[in-house]
């Protein structure tokens, strides 16, 4: 029906830079918002960096001035480019997207598979 596929993950020093992507496909209406979120070992998971269908952004405060969420709403993706990587930014990413089915007034809420990051020297 709906899906989510990231990509983008893998192994970066401290100090680098990695770009997640995330395209969501199927029986689509409208996606209202698409989030990035993360969960490191024996952690919750927490949210990362949002941004809706009018281009509104959030972030976490860990993560301010440092990641910057995008999207092309044509495509139905969102991009997450991460700089000045930590260790502690090592964790699995997940993108969630908030959206309309064609044919249906519901507001569903879809996840991906998740694409692991990993930040070490």
């Amino acid at each position: 029906q709906v899906q989510l596929v990231e990509s983008g993950g893998g192994l970066v020093q401290p100090g680098g830079s990695l770009r997640l992507s995330c395209a969501a496909s199927g029986n689509i209406f409208s996606v209202y918002a698409m989030d990035w979120y993360r969960q490191a070992p024996g952690k919750q998971r927490e949210l990362v960096a949002g941004i809706t269908s009018g281009d509104n952004t959030n972030y976490a405060d860990s993560v301010k001035g440092r990641f910057i969420v995008s999207r092309d709403n044509a495509k139905n993706t969102v991009y997450l480019q991460m700089n000045s990587l930590k260790p502690e930014d090592t964790a699995t990413y997940y993108c969630n997207a908030r959206l309309v089915l064609i044919g249906d007034q519901t507001l569903y809420d879809y996840w991906g598979q998740g694409t692991q990051v990993t930040v070490s020297s």
